[in-house]
C-alpha cells in the first residue's frame, strides 16, 4: 500500500481508537473503539453500541465503514486507514471490503479475542480483505489486551 501510511503517527491513533474503547465499556458496551484516518489526521470516531442501542450492527468498526461510504469518495477511501483495538469481526471485515479502506490496523487479533469472549472469529479479516484492504497488527497489543483484562467479560 501507500508508503504514506508508513509514515503516520500509529502510536497516536491507536490511543485514539483505545480512547473510543474504554468509553464503550465505561458506558455498558463491550470495549471496542476505532477510528478512520486521512492524511495522517483522525477524520471519524466510533465506539461500540451493540449493547446500548440494543443493535447487533453497531460495531465500530461497521460504523466507520458505513459512514466512509456514504461520506468520501472511492479514491478518499482508499486512502484511508482504521485504527481498532480489535481486529475486526467477519461481519465488520466485509463492511471494509465494501468500503475500500485501504488499511486496517488492529491491536488485538481474532486469534487472540477467544481468551476474553470464548468466541475466537472463525475467520479472520485478512482473509476477508485480501485484495482489497492491507491489515497489518497486533499494534499495540500489551495495551489492548489490558482493555479486555479490565473489563468484566
Amino acid at each position: 500500500m501507500s508508503a504514506e501510511f508508513d509514515e503516520f503517527d500509529h502510536d497516536a491513533h491507536m490511543a485514539t481508537a483505545f480512547v473510543r474503547a474504554r468509553v464503550a465499556a465505561e458506558r455498558g458496551d463491550r470495549p471496542f473503539g476505532s477510528v478512520l484516518v486521512r492524511d495522517d489526521e483522525v477524520i471519524m470516531e466510533a465506539s461500540n453500541r451493540v449493547v446500548t442501542e440494543d443493535d447487533v450492527r453497531r460495531h465500530p468498526e461497521l460504523d466507520l465503514a458505513k459512514r466512509a461510504r456514504q461520506e468520501l469518495t472511492a479514491e478518499e477511501r482508499a486512502e484511508t486507514v482504521m485504527y481498532t483495538s480489535t481486529e475486526p469481526c467477519p461481519m465488520c471485515a466485509g463492511g471494509i471490503r465494501h468500503a475500500g479502506l485501504g488499511r486496517v490496523v488492529y491491536s488485538v487479533g481474532g486469534d487472540e479475542i477467544g481468551d476474553f469472549t470464548d468466541q475466537e472469529a472463525p475467520v479472520r479479516s485478512a482473509e476477508i480483505l485480501d485484495g482489497v484492504t492491507e491489515v497489518v497488527g497486533p499494534h499495540q497489543n500489551a495495551v489492548g489486551r489490558q482493555i479486555h483484562e479490565d473489563y468484566d467479560w
